[in-house]
């Protein structure tokens, strides 16, 4: 072969080499890459191609699929009952993607989780549909509509848990949206308004998981806890040695209770019963910051938790002097916490001082029912003893028996629980929040707990209580879990 052949087959070789490399570079490299890209119409196309696999409450589908009347992308998602439902399932369009439950777990719902890749060739052989997979929840649908007719015409959540396993049993917040108006091609006003600065009530935030409050004097339970488990407290009937007024280490400012209340000396059951400030004040400032942290992440404090939703972390605060210790002991300064921390604390009360993992989805299955993935009860943490626990129980069913917490009672049914009323805004000049936080216990051991923010802006300031606005909201949910045991 004479040179200048030589050289073009040499070149030619080059030229086929590189584009083996680039074949296999696009195949096997970003395969998953072009293959998930926003602009490959094709996926969306194939994504939209089949009904979407639902979400299950009380084993009934709370969404579904319908055909679209026009364009290329055959099916849309529907929902029912979808402002209740929204904090929980999220949204999944065509146009905005998705969120929550239906974007967690789309892999399944679409039927391309690679779980599913034996439905997917059965379909594919014998020619049938291709479906998605269901995601069924932990949700008690009796106790969700309870907590999302409480909260009507107010600003708040509710997170209800079953203590003894996590199962998230409501999870409620408001104001909401109508998925369904997001859904498929989706509604332009329906999606500005999800926009905060459109929308002031920001109705797409999920307040259950996603807000952090001061939770006022329902962390008293906390501290009440902190105080027991390091041997500050031995006897809840026995008085404490607490001054008034109790002035505040390193300050010349006393720590004011509200109201004319018995909290002198009061002991641990009654300063519950009553909220005394200066009780649980000086609890939280003797035993210090660190003692308080410790027990505040036992509880959960300080990190986020996946339901698989991913849940804000609430906050103890870190790096603070005995005088701000003394305040974030019950539940103000930087103290923050969400919800379902709230319902967290209580329900590891109720179980005995055993705090389970929260969570939601109970198991992921085919479209033929089969279990995909099941998900067991898992323990976080121990925040404190069965025998301290036990003497927090007798406290706080004091508080419903025959304190603020009365409004909270059930026939038949031992209750405990406690109120909080949180400062908000520089100075205390907004509305406060409205909290509480709630067990119901039988003879077979304690099948939920509960908590409830109120964020009432339109409520008369003095109306404006946790034994008030919350409470009652909290006895509904407990009951409409109660009815379902029966």
């Amino acid at each position: 072969m004479n040179k200048p052949l030589r050289r073009v087959a040499i070149f030619c070789g080059i030229l086929v080499l590189a584009l083996l490399v680039r074949v296999n570079w696009v195949q096997f490299v970003q395969g998953d890459q072009l293959k998930n890209h926003t602009d490959n119409r094709r996926v969306l196309v194939e994504r939209y191609a089949h009904p979407r696999g639902d979400i299950i409450v009380d084993g009934k589908a709370v969404t579904g699929s319908v055909e679209a009347k026009n364009g290329d992308l055959k099916y849309k998602r529907t929902y029912k009952d979808g402002p209740m439902w929204a904090p929980v399932t999220g949204f999944a369009s065509q146009v905005y993607g998705a969120t929550q439950l239906e974007k967690i777990n789309d892999g399944i719902l679409t039927g391309t989780d690679d779980r599913l890749f034996f439905d997917r060739t059965l379909s594919l052989l014998s020619n049938e549909e291709k479906k998605g997979g269901n995601v069924v929840t932990t949700l008690n649908g009796d106790a969700q509509r309870a907590a999302y007719d409480g909260l009507k015409g107010k600003k708040g959540a509710v997170a209800a848990l079953d203590p003894k396993t996590g199962k998230i049993l409501a999870l409620a917040s408001t104001p909401s949206y109508d998925p369904s108006k997001i859904a498929g091609m989706g509604d332009a006003e329906a999606w500005k308004q999800l926009d905060k600065k459109v929308n002031p009530d920001d109705i797409s935030l999920n307040r259950a998981l996603r807000q952090t409050y001061p939770p006022g004097s329902t962390f008293k339970v906390v501290t009440a806890a902190a105080a027991l488990e390091h041997g500050l407290i031995n006897n809840i009937d026995e008085p404490t040695k607490t001054p008034l007024p109790w002035i505040m280490p390193g300050t010349t400012t006393p720590l004011p209770n509200e109201g004319t209340i018995p909290c002198e000396d009061a002991t641990p059951r009654a300063a519950l019963r009553w909220s005394c400030n200066t009780v649980f004040g000086k609890l939280g400032s003797d035993l210090g910051a660190d003692k308080m942290r410790e027990t505040a992440e036992k509880f959960g404090f300080n990190s986020e938790q996946f339901t698989p939703v991913r849940s804000n972390a609430s906050v103890w605060p870190k790096k603070i002097n005995p005088s701000q210790t003394a305040l974030s002991s019950i539940g103000q300064f930087d103290t923050a916490a969400t919800p379902l921390q709230m319902a967290m604390v209580t329900a590891a009360i109720a179980n005995d001082g055993k705090l389970m993992t929260p969570y939601m989805v109970d198991k992921l299955t085919d479209p033929n029912l089969d279990v995909v993935k099941q998900t067991d009860p898992v323990e976080m943490s121990q925040p404190l003893s069965a025998d301290n626990a036990q003497k927090l129980q007798q406290m706080m069913e004091t508080v419903v028996k025959e304190g603020t917490g009365t409004r909270a009672q059930i026939d038949g049914v031992t209750v405990g629980g406690k109120t909080g009323t949180a400062q908000h805004g520089v100075n205390n000049e907004k509305n406060p929040y409205a909290w509480f936080i709630s067990y119901a216990k039988t003879d077979k051991g304690s099948p939920v707990a509960v908590a409830v923010v109120v964020e009432d802006s339109e409520a008369a300031r003095g109306d404006i209580s946790g034994g008030g606005l919350a409470a009652p909201i909290a006895k509904n949910v407990m009951k409409a879990v109660l009815d379902r045991a029966k």
